[in-house]
């Protein structure tokens, strides 16, 4: 069985919207933190969730800005107002009953990267993986050290890669 539901993360005085998929015994979650100009709804993101939920994680895509600041140019980049929505966001996962326990990856495309990459750097031990697709590194890498995933142990579920 799978919980799959619309959801609305309110963040500040802006509520972001989004989907969170998590298949029964679900190993882990990975929270998609999508770039500039896109959305919850690209394709290729959803494509990289299907094929994350079919092998156990679950998923959650959500919106970092709301429409009428995604068409801003000047708020696409702002990565400080990204992370912190990154971070408010995981700070709602944790307090959701079902996924409060779960170890957190974040997949970061184009700006979502940069801010993801800072996000797990503030977050410390709590984030375990960061993924990259075709994302904007360099607009993190002065936060690059402080991302440090936690050391795989040796009881580690077999399936998962450390």
């Amino acid at each position: 069985m799978v919980d799959q539901r619309t959801v609305t993360i309110p963040v500040d005085d802006v509520r972001l919207d989004g989907e969170l998929v998590v298949p029964d015994g679900a190993a882990g979650l990975v929270v998609f933190a999508h770039g500039s100009g896109s959305s919850r709804l690209s394709p290729r993101n959803n494509f990289v969730a299907e094929v994350l939920r079919a092998r156990g994680l679950g998923t959650l895509l959500f919106d970092l800005l709301t429409e009428v600041e995604d068409r801003r140019r000047e708020t696409r980049f702002d990565i400080d107002l990204l992370t912190e929505r990154l971070l408010e966001a995981t700070a709602w996962l944790r307090g959701r009953e079902g996924t409060a326990g779960m170890r957190l990856g974040y997949f970061g495309a184009s700006t979502g990267a940069a801010a993801a990459l800072r996000a797990a750097g503030a977050q410390g031990d709590d984030i375990g993986a960061v993924v990259s697709r075709g994302g904007r590194v360099d607009l993190a890498s002065e936060r690059l050290s402080a991302a440090r995933p936690r050391p795989c142990s040796s009881s580690a579920a077999p399936t998962r890669r450390c």
